[in-house]
C-alpha cells in the first residue's frame, strides 16, 4: 500500500514548455504537493511594448497554436475599446462563428484524443485506431469540421490573418454559408454519438468546491461579451478585472498563480457552464442531463463532460448564427479606418481553457506602452494544486499504479497547455 510515496514527474511535456509534478507523503501524511512550471518565461508582454497597434494581433496569436483565434479576438477587442471602434452586426456574428469553431476544435481534440483513452484502458489514442476505428474517425471528422469553421472566416485556423479591429478582411459568401449549414446537418449524428460515448464513462468520485471565474451574461452563453464574474464575489466590468484576478509569484513555478476570494479559482469549461448553465442551448442542457452533469458541479474530472456540453452548445448555436448571417445578407465589408489615440483597452474572451485577458495601454501614435496578458492555464495552476492536495489523502492507500492514473487524469481534465500534446505523464515512485 502506498502510504509513503515520493512522486517526481519530470518534464510534463506540452507544446510550449515543461512542467513537473512533485508529491511526497510519509506515513500517510502529505508533506509536499507541487505543480512546477519550469518553462522559461516567454515575455510576450515585453515583446508588445513599442509595437504599433496593427502588429499586436499578429504577435499575440503566436502565444498558442490551439487558441490562436481566441488570442486574436481578444487582442482585437482590446484595441477596439482603446480606440473607440464599433464593430458592425455582421462582424460580431462572424466573431461568434470563429469562436464556436475554435472552442469545438480544441474540445474535440482534448476529449477524444487526450481524455477518452483513460476511460477505455488505453495508453493513448493510437491503439484505438484498430480497436475503435469508428470513434477515431468520428473524432477526426468533428475536428476537421471545427477547423474549417474558423479557417473559412479567418483565412487559416493557426495564426489567423483575417481579423482586424472592427471587422474581418473576408466575408463568407451566401453559398459558403449554405454549404456550412449542410455540413452541420451532416454531422449531427456525430454530436449525438459523442454525448452517448461520454455518458457511458465512469468518472472518478471526487469533489472539491472552489471559486469559478468566467464571463457572465444574462441574455446568452458568453464567449465574447459579458462581465467578469466570480461565483464567490459577483460581477465586475471588464476593465475592472483586476478586482477579481490577483496574481502572485511562487518559487516553484515560472507561471504566476492566481487567486481571488480563496487560495485559488477555476476557469474553463466547467466554470463557464456552472456560472451560465441557464444560458446553454436546450440541446446542451439535454446533453448535460444525459451525462449526469448537474450545475454547480464540483468534480474536476467532470471538466471533460463540461467540454462536451460546450461542444453541443456551440454546434447548435453555430447553426443559428449562420442563419442569422444569411438573413442579414452577408456582404463584403471593409473594417473601419483606425485612428490611433492614447488610451487603455481591456479585451476579455473565453478561449477553450478559460477566461483570457489582454490589457493594452496605447500612446498617441498607437504604440503600446504597457501590456498585461493573463492566460487561462496560469490561472488554473493553483487550483490544480489545491485539487491534488485534497485528492491525495483520499487515495493514498490505493495501489501506486492507481494513484498514478488518478493524478494523470486529474491534470489532464483541466486540459492545461502544459499537457496539451499527446504525451502521457510519467510518474515515478521512489
Amino acid at each position: 500500500m502506498a502510504k509513503t510515496i515520493d512522486i517526481n514527474v519530470h518534464h510534463l511535456t506540452r507544446v510550449e514548455g515543461h512542467g513537473n509534478i512533485k508529491v511526497r507523503a510519509k506515513d500517510g501524511t502529505l508533506e509536499e504537493c507541487k505543480l512546477e512550471i519550469v518553462e522559461s518565461p516567454r515575455f510576450f508582454e515585453a515583446m508588445l511594448e513599442g509595437r504599433e497597434w496593427k502588429d499586436v494581433r499578429h504577435i499575440t496569436t503566436r502565444i498558442c497554436g490551439i487558441c490562436a483565434v481566441g488570442h486574436g479576438l481578444t487582442s482585437v477587442q482590446a484595441t477596439e475599446i482603446a480606440f473607440g471602434i464599433e464593430a458592425s452586426e455582421q462582424a460580431n456574428l462572424l466573431k461568434k462563428v470563429v469562436c464556436h469553431g475554435e472552442t469545438m476544435q480544441s474540445h474535440f481534440l482534448h476529449t477524444y484524443f487526450l481524455a477518452a483513452p483513460d476511460y477505455v484502458n488505453a495508453p493513448s489514442v493510437v491503439p484505438l485506431v484498430e480497436s475503435h476505428p469508428d470513434v477515431v474517425l468520428r473524432a477526426l471528422r468533428l475536428k476537421k469540421f471545427s477547423n474549417y469553421v474558423a479557417g473559412m472566416v479567418c483565412g487559416r485556423k493557426v495564426h489567423p490573418i483575417g481579423m482586424e479591429p472592427g471587422g474581418f478582411t473576408y466575408t463568407p459568401k451566401p453559398k459558403e454559408l449554405k454549404e456550412l449549414l449542410a455540413k452541420i446537418d451532416e454531422l449531427e449524428p456525430d454530436i449525438t454519438a459523442t454525448v452517448d460515448l461520454f455518458a457511458s464513462f465512469e468518472y472518478p468520485k471526487f469533489e472539491r468546491e472552489t471559486e469559478y471565474v468566467s464571463l457572465k451574461n444574462d441574455t446568452h452563453f458568453p464567449y465574447i461579451w459579458g462581465k467578469v464574474y466570480s461565483s464567490d464575489t459577483g460581477a465586475v466590468d471588464k476593465q475592472d478585472y483586476l478586482k477579481i484576478v490577483h496574481e502572485k509569484v511562487v518559487q516553484h513555478s515560472t507561471a504566476k498563480h492566481a487567486y481571488n476570494n480563496r487560495t485559488s479559482y477555476q476557469v474553463g469549461a466547467m466554470a463557464r457552464v456552472n456560472n451560465n448553465f441557464d444560458m446553454l442551448h436546450p440541446k446542451a442542457k439535454e446533453a448535460a442531463d444525459k451525462m449526469g452533469f448537474k450545475a454547480p458541479c464540483h468534480n474536476p474530472y467532470m471538466i471533460n463532460v463540461a467540454q462536451v456540453i460546450e461542444c453541443v452548445h456551440c454546434f447548435y448555436d453555430l447553426k443559428e448564427v449562420v442563419n442569422q448571417l444569411l438573413e442579414l445578407g452577408p456582404k463584403p465589408e471593409e473594417p473601419p479606418e483606425v485612428k490611433p489615440k492614447a488610451g487603455r483597452g481591456v479585451g476579455v474572451t473565453e478561449v477553450p481553457r478559460g477566461i483570457l485577458f489582454h490589457d493594452y495601454t496605447y500612446d498617441d501614435d498607437g504604440k503600446i506602452v504597457e501590456a498585461n496578458l493573463v492566460i487561462p492555464t496560469n490561472q488554473n495552476c493553483a487550483n490544480i494544486e489545491d485539487d491534488m492536495r485534497a485528492l491525495l489523502p483520499q487515495i493514498i492507500d490505493q495501489p501506486q499504479d492507481k494513484i498514478t492514473l488518478l493524478l494523470e487524469m486529474l491534470v489532464r481534465a483541466y486540459d492545461p497547455c502544459i499537457s496539451c500534446s499527446v504525451h502521457m505523464l510519467n510518474v515515478e515512485f521512489v
